[in-house]
C-alpha cells in the first residue's frame, strides 16, 4: 500500500528466510489450524490497535506531505511483538493461551494493511477534503468553474456511510481469479512475497532473535520520538512561525524558499524507508522548483501576472504551482499505466503460448528439487482447501453495488445513479489490470485511475455539479481498485505463510469494517484539533487543491491561467513522458539515477522543507550501509518505523491539547537581527 512514489517496500532487508532442509522439513511438517482458528479476538483486538495507530500516521503524511511508504513491515512486527508479549504475560500468570501461529501473525498483518489503508484509498486526504469550504476558498469563489454550490464539508455520519458503501467492493471484484492470479499466472506481488517471508522468519529460532532485536530497536526509537515531539511542542507557541518547525537551519535567505531542516522524526524516518533515488527525486524537484523556477518567475511578476495578488491567488504564482505539479503527476501516471497495461498484456500472452506450446517433460529431481516441489504442492493444497464460492463473490459485488447505487447520490447528488452503475460495471476490470500490474511491479496505480474517473464524470456532468460528481467518483474508483489489489497482495502472503485463503478473505473482511469506522473517526480527530488545508500551516492537505483543480479542468478546460502557465505545464508534462521513457531504454547502471517525475512532482507544489528532512534520513541510512551493511539491512526498517509512529503516536495529545484550547507556552521565533 502507498503512493506510486513509494512503491518500493522495505521489507526485503528484514527478511531471514528458513535455513537448511532441517527447517524447511519442520515448515513441511507443521500443522496448519483451521481457517476459523487462525483468526482469533487477540488478533483482532491487536489489528484494531495497530491499525488505529497507522491511520494516524497515514493521515498526517496524507494531509502534510502526501507520500506514504509502505507500513507492511510495522504492521507484521509490532503484530508479532504484541502477541508474543500477550502469551508471555499470560503464560507467567499460568494461563494456558493457544500457542502463536504464522497463519495467525498474517492474519493480523492482513486486518492492519486492510484497515489503515482506508485512510490512503478512501480519499481522505485528497479527494473528499477537496469538496471542504478551505479549499473553495483557497482557489477563489471568483475563479471560473469553482462555484460555492460544489461544496461539501467533512462530517463523521456521512463519511462513515460512504466508506462502508464502496470499500467492500474491491473485495469481491477479484475473489474468483485468486487461483488465476496466485497459482495459474504465479504474480510474483514484490511486497506480499516480503512480508510473507518476514513473517515466516519469527516463526523460525533464528527470525525470532533477530524480531526480538529489531522491536527493541523499534521501541527505542519510538520512545525517543515521542520524546522530541513532545520537547518541540513546548516552544511552537501560538501561530506558524514558531518553534523547531520554522527552523532556518541554512540561513534566512533560504528560509525563505522553504530550505530548512524542520527536525521531524517522520519525514527523516520516510527518508530512511523510501529508496535513495525516491529522497534524492524529491529533493530534486525542490531544488528545481523552489530554488530557480519559482524564483526565476517571481521576477516577472507585474508582467506575466499582477504583482499585487496574494500569495494563494491562481492567477499568480500559486496557479504555476498547483497546474505544474498536476502536468508532473498527470505525464508520470499516464506513462506508468500505458506501460503495465502493455506489460499486463504482454505477459498473458506469454504465459498462454507457454501453456499451449511446451512439451510434457519429466525431469531427474536431486532431493532440493523434491522438497521445494513438496513445499509449493502443499501450499496448493492449503491454498484451494477452504474455497470461496464464485457465486458468492458475485452476488456480494452485485448486492453491494445494488446498496451503494441507491446511497451514493444521497450523499452526493451530483453524482446521479447511471454514473455510478457505469462506474461499477468498469471497475472489475480496472481492479484486474492494477492488481495484475502491481503483482509484476509492485507498482499500485489507483490514485492514476481515480483521476482518470475523476476527469471522465466531471467532464460528463458539467458545470452543474461536475466538481463534485467528479471528486467523489475518484473517492469511489481509487477506493474499489485499491482494496482488490491489497486483497491480492495478501492472497499471496497467505500462500506463502500456509494461510488459509477464507482467512484471508475474512480477516480483510473485518479489516475493512474496522477501517471503514477508524479511518473517518481519526481523521476526524485531524479536522477538529488542526486547521486543515491552510497554506501556511502544518497540515496543508496539499492533494485536496490539486484534484479540486483537476474537476474544474474536467468542467471548464483550461481558462484565466498565468501567462505562459499552459506553455510550461505542457513541457513539464512531456519531461516527465521522457525522463520515464528514459528510465525503461537505459540500461540499470545508468537509469538508477534518473529521477522519479512523481516523487519530484510533490515538492513543487509543497516545499523544501520536507524534502531536507528525507534526504537527511536517505544520507543516514547511506553512511549506515557503508560502516555495517548487515546492521543496516536488519534494522533500518525498524528504526524508520520508530521514529514514524513515535511522531504518529504524539499526535494524540497533541490533538487533545488543541480541542481543549491549550496552546504550547513558548514560541522560539528566528529573524533578523536589530542591526540588520
Amino acid at each position: 500500500m502507498g503512493t506510486e512514489t513509494s512503491s518500493v517496500d522495505i521489507s526485503e532487508p528484514l527478511l531471514v528466510a528458513p535455513n537448511g532442509n532441517e527447517e524447511k522439513g519442520e515448515y513441511l511438517r507443521e500443522e496448519v489450524p483451521e481457517w476459523k482458528e487462525q483468526i482469533t479476538i487477540r488478533g483482532l483486538v491487536v489489528s484494531a490497535v495497530l491499525g488505529s495507530l497507522f491511520c494516524i500516521i497515514t493521515h498526517k503524511l496524507n494531509l502534510t506531505v502526501g507520500i506514504i511508504p509502505s507500513l507492511n513491515v510495522a504492521a507484521g512486527l509490532l503484530g508479532f511483538f504484541f502477541v508474543r508479549t500477550w502469551t508471555g504475560f499470560l503464560t507467567k500468570l499460568g494461563i494456558f493461551t493457544k500457542p502463536f501461529t504464522r497463519q495467525e501473525n498474517t492474519v493480523i498483518q492482513t486486518c492492519v494493511v486492510a484497515c489503515y489503508g482506508l485512510a490512503f484509498s478512501g480519499g481522505f486526504g485528497s479527494s473528499l477534503i477537496s469538496m471542504d469550504q478551505r479549499t473553495y476558498e483557497l482557489i477563489g469563489p471568483d475563479y471560473p468553474g469553482n462555484r460555492a454550490e460544489d461544496v461539501k464539508n467533512p462530517g463523521l455520519g456521512w463519511m462513515m456511510g460512504f466508506m462502508f458503501v464502496v470499500s467492500f467492493l474491491g473485495l469481491f471484484s477479484l475473489v474468483p481469479l485468486r487461483k488465476v492470479m496466485v497459482l495459474d499466472y504465479k504474480l510474483t506481488y514484490p511486497s506480499g512475497t516480503a512480508t510473507a517471508m518476514l513473517i515466516n522468519s519469527f516463526h523460525t529460532k533464528t527470525g525470532a532473535e533477530l524480531a526480538g532485536n529489531q522491536v527493541q530497536q523499534l521501541g527505542k526509537y519510538l520512545s525517543i520520538s515521542f520524546c522530541w515531539s513532545c520537547f518541540k511542542w513546548f516552544f511552537s507557541g501560538i501561530g506558524d512561525s514558531c518553534g523547531f518547525d520554522n527552523f532556518p537551519s541554512f540561513g534566512l535567505t533560504l528560509f525563505r524558499n522553504t530550505f530548512y531542516f524542520d527536525f521531524s522524526p517522520t519525514y527523516v524516518g520516510c527518508g530512511l524507508i523510501c529508496p535513495h533515488l525516491v529522497n534524492c527525486s524529491v529533493l530534486l524537484g525542490a531544488i528545481i522548483s523552489w530554488g530557480f523556477l519559482w524564483p526565476f518567475i517571481t521576477e516577472h511578476a507585474g508582467d506575466w501576472y499582477p504583482a499585487d495578488l496574494g500569495s494563494n491567488d491562481f492567477k499568480g504564482l500559486y496557479g504555476y504551482k498547483v497546474f505544474i505539479s498536476i502536468a508532473l503527476i498527470l505525464g508520470d501516471g499516464i506513462y506508468n499505466l500505458v506501460k503495465i497495461i502493455l506489460i499486463t498484456v504482454r505477459e498473458m500472452w506469454k504465459a498462454s503460448s507457454k501453456r499451449n506450446s511446451l512439451p510434457v517433460v519429466t525431469e531427474i529431481q536431486d532431493d532440493e528439487s523434491s522438497l521445494l516441489q513438496s513445499e509449493e504442492k502443499r501450499r496448493d493444497e492449503i491454498f484451494l482447501k477452504d474455497r470461496i464460492p464464485s457465486w458468492f463473490a458475485a452476488s456480494g459485488y452485485v448486492g453491494l453495488a445494488a446498496i451503494s447505487i441507491a446511497t451514493i447520490p444521497m450523499i452526493f447528488p451530483p453524482l446521479k445513479w447511471y454514473l455510478v452503475l457505469c462506474s461499477y460495471i468498469l471497475a472489475p476490470a480496472l481492479a484486474f489490470c492494477n492488481s495484475y500490474g502491481t503483482g509484476l511491479t509492485d507498482w499500485s496505480l489507483a490514485s492514476t485511475y481515480g483521476k482518470i474517473g475523476l476527469f471522465i464524470i466531471a467532464a460528463a456532468v458539467g458545470q452543474n455539479g461536475g466538481v463534485i460528481a467528479g471528486v467523489a467518483s475518484s473517492a469511489v474508483m481509487m477506493s474499489i481498485v485499491a482494496t482488490a489489489a491489497d486483497l491480492m497482495q495478501d492472497f499471496k502472503t497467505g500462500y506463502l505463510t500456509l494461510s488459509s485463503a477464507k482467512s484471508m478473505f475474512v480477516s480483510q473482511l473485518i479489516g475493512t469494517a474496522m477501517g471503514s469506522v477508524i479511518a473517518p473517526l481519526t481523521f476526524w480527530m485531524f479536522w477538529t484539533a488542526f486547521d486543515i488545508g491552510s497554506p501556511d500551516g502544518p497540515y496543508k492537505a496539499p492533494y485536496a487543491v490539486i484534484f479540486r483543480e483537476m474537476a474544474i479542468l474536467g468542467v471548464q478546460g483550461f481558462s484565466e491561467l498565468p501567462k505562459y502557465c499552459m506553455e510550461m505545464c505542457g513541457a513539464f508534462f512531456v519531461a516527465a513522458l521522457a525522463i520515464n521513457l528514459a528510465r525503461d531504454v537505459t540500461p540499470k547502471k545508468f537509469s538508477q539515477y534518473i529521477p522519479i517525475p512523481m516523487a519530484m512532482a510533490v515538492s513543487f507544489y509543497i516545499g523544501a522543507y520536507f524534502a531536507v528532512d528525507m534526504f537527511v534520513g536517505t544520507v543516514i541510512l547511506f553512511v549506515w550501509e557503508r560502516l555495517n551493511r548487515k546492521d543496516a539491512e536488519d534494522y533500518a526498517g525498524a528504526v524508520a518505523s520508530g521514529l514514524i509512529c513515535g511522531d504518529g503516536i504524539w499526535t494524540i495529545p497533541s490533538a487533545i491539547l488543541s480541542i481543549l484550547r491549550i496552546d504550547p507556552p513558548i514560541c522560539m521565533y528566528f529573524g533578523p537581527s536589530a542591526s540588520s
